[in-house]
């Protein structure tokens, strides 16, 4: 699709932000993709789009469990992290493809420990260590995420 959308972030309340951010324009159907180094930000993200959804109660990193649900008053919120996936077999029995649905948005963390058994992200999210801050790198890939960046974009330029 069209280059890269890059945001800088100085510190974790701006990750947070961002993360706030973008919640506003999630819908049902959405596949985000999260891709960063360990400690990057993409569960500091995560938080920040749960809680812009209006989730008050903790957020746990589903590194161990693979899947942390959500329901929220608009929307059921999957948050997967990948990073222990080691066996294609887990997807299968777990039952994971049903949560990819037109009824869901999935937050994916660790998505490349899954490849071939996703399918395509709607937004690709790459976090990456910049100084002391971060730089997010938003990319859409398919139309339903170039029109959720373009009203995010037109949002933050107001």
């Amino acid at each position: 699709m069209h280059s890269p959308h890059v945001v800088k972030l100085d510190d974790e309340v701006a990750t947070l932000a961002l993360g706030e951010q973008l919640a506003t324009l999630l819908h049902p159907g959405l596949t985000i993709f999260l891709y960063g180094d360990l400690g990057a930000g993409k569960t500091t993200l995560a938080r920040g789009i749960l809680k812009g959804l209006g989730h008050h109660g903790k957020v746990r990193s589903p590194t161990y469990n693979l899947v942390e649900i959500y329901k929220l008053s608009r929307l059921y919120l999957y948050h997967f992290d990948f990073y222990r996936f080691n066996n294609p077999l887990e997807w299968e029995e777990a039952g994971f493809r049903e949560y990819f649905n037109q009824g869901s948005v999935c937050l994916v963390e660790w998505p490349e420990k899954a490849e071939g058994f996703l399918h395509t992200a709607d937004l690709k999210i790459r976090i990456s260590y910049s100084g002391t801050g971060r730089i997010a790198e938003f990319r859409a890939e398919t139309e339903a995420g170039e029109q959720c960046l373009s009203h995010w974009k037109k949002r933050v330029s107001v």
